[in-house]
């Protein structure tokens, strides 16, 4: 399992813990957040590795530079706040 790294000076821990068909879970503070494929397909086709190469940074959002694909923490604890498509 491949744990996150920090840009920025503050460190934050993140860590794939789980990757099923339907998605893959992170834990970033004692917190896990379930990545759902339908919401975000962009991780649908990428490689366990390319999933689990991933940087955090100090405030806690995510980014998938092998697949260019960036993610903030608060899109994920509140998705409502943030559709994925446009109305």
């Amino acid at each position: 399992m491949n744990i996150g790294t920090t840009t920025l000076t503050k460190t934050k821990i993140a860590e794939i813990t789980n990757i099923s068909p339907f998605g893959f879970w992170i834990l970033i503070d004692d917190n896990e957040f379930f990545i759902d494929f339908k919401q975000y397909p962009m991780f649908y086709n990428a490689r366990i590795s390319e999933i689990n190469n991933f940087t955090t940074d100090a405030m806690g959002n995510f980014h998938w530079e092998s697949l260019d694909i960036d993610i903030e923490k608060d899109a994920i604890e509140h998705p409502e706040k943030y559709p994925l498509v446009y109305e």
